[in-house]
Parts: structure tokens; sequence; C-alpha cells
């Protein structure tokens, strides 16, 4: 922590974890949200707005992401918008180890936002413990949910869950299945292969592409003829990707 002086010195304004709580509960989404943000800042010293942080993380009302300037936190690399709930996450991700139970409960809890949200977190706060009920989260009832489950994996390295996500290659929702693919090959487990492989024949651009970086990743040479079949892919990204693949692949 800075001293007063210090803080004064630097031009650095104090948040007041009191006010920035209150604000927590305001009727502004925008309000909401920007609270979150300044509790963040605060760290392993905010530990005390736990309660608030979690009863926000179900709220997906949609906010511009301007509201905490450079201080956003978001999750995906598509999203014009932010949330009250993600930013609650993110705060809970920045306290630290303290937010580990409470957000195991709210993986398990009725409000299916809320559990994407936390399932964020927990791949963010980066305990390995979590690993096992993010495999749960990925038969969850909401596609979000186990999207989100995906990725947390992928960022624990969670090599113990590959069975379940090669499982969670035929999700239904196309976007699960890229988030898989990625975590598959974020993961490096060369027991993906094969389904990673076939992935390449999905209906979905997206997945094609997805699947194609993570047989890159893996770097195994089994995978090379079926990459440069996808060469020959309708869609250019896809072709760009295989391209990138065989290269890393090598040989």
């Amino acid at each position: 922590m800075f001293a007063p002086a210090l803080i004064a010195l630097l031009g650095i304004a104090q948040i007041d974890l009191g006010a920035a709580t209150a604000a927590l509960k305001s009727a502004d989404p925008a309000a909401r949200t920007r609270a979150a943000c300044d509790v963040r800042e605060l760290g392993d010293q905010a530990h005390a707005a736990i309660p608030q942080l979690l009863e926000l993380l179900g709220d997906a009302s949609p906010v511009d992401p301007a509201v905490c300037n450079e201080r956003t936190w978001r999750w995906g690399h598509q999203q014009d918008t932010t949330t009250p709930g993600e930013q609650a996450a993110s705060a809970l991700v920045a306290i630290g180890s303290a937010a580990y139970e409470p957000l195991i409960r709210a993986l398990k809890g009725p409000v299916w936002v809320a559990r994407g949200n936390a399932a964020w977190a927990l791949g963010a706060l980066g305990n390995h413990q979590a690993s096992p009920l993010l495999a749960v989260a990925l038969r969850d009832t909401e596609a979000n949910v186990r999207r989100r489950g995906a990725w947390a994996l992928g960022a624990l390295d969670a090599s113990e869950s590959v069975p379940a996500l090669i499982e969670a290659l035929k999700d239904p929702d196309a976007g699960v299945r890229e988030q898989v693919a990625w975590a598959l090959g974020a993961i490096g487990d060369r027991s993906a292969v094969e389904p990673l492989t076939n992935a390449l024949g999905d209906q979905a651009a997206q997945v094609r592409e997805q699947a194609a970086w993570a047989l890159g990743a893996l770097g195994d040479r089994r995978a090379a003829p079926a990459l440069a079949k996808a060469l020959k892919d309708t869609e250019a990204r896809v072709r760009r990707q295989a391209a990138w693949a065989l290269g890393a692949i090598g040989g």
C-alpha cells in the first residue's frame, strides 16, 4: 500500500472502500460497474466487500466499458459492452484467495449469469483445485457457463480435465466447441490430437479455425495430413490457421 503522502505526491486518488461497496447497490448499472472497478483497485484490502460482489455476479446489465476508463477487465475479445457482474468477478480475482470458496459456491448457484462469471473468475484466480467443478460446468444447461468453464480449464492447464473437454467438443453450441478447442491446445495433451483433427471438419468455421490453432500448438505430426487438407477449406481464416499450424509442426 502507498503511504498517504506518496499517494498525494503521485496524484493517485484514494478509494473509499465503504463508499465503493455502497455504490455496488446503486440503481445505476454504470455506477455499479464503476464501483466494482474501484473495489478491484484495492486488491486484497477489499475482502470485506466479498458478499456484495457475490450479489453482483448475476448482474448482466450492459454497460459501456469506458465507465472504468482503462481499468475495465473484459472476458473475450469481441465485446462492445461489459456488465457489473463481469467487473465484480474481476474484483473478486483481485482480492485473491479469500474469494475462492465464495466463488465455488457461486459456481453451484441457481443464477446462470453468476455461474458464468464465477467460472471465469476461478480460471483467472489460478487455483487448480477448482478444476473438477469446472469440468462439471462443461455440462451446465447454459452455453455461456460452458464456454467460460472451458476457458477456465485451459487457463488452469487442467490436464486431468482433458477427457471432459474432448467430450465437450460435441457440444451443440459452436461457441463452446471453439472455446474447448482453445483449451485443449492450451493444455497441450496430445491425446486430443484425434478429436481436434475431427474438429477440422466442424460445420462452424470458428471451430475449424480454433482446432487448427490447437493442433499447431500441440505440435504432433499426426495432424499434418488433416491440416494439409484444411488448406483447401472454404474459409480463408481456416486456411491461414492451418498453414500456421503446419509451420509450427514442421517437417
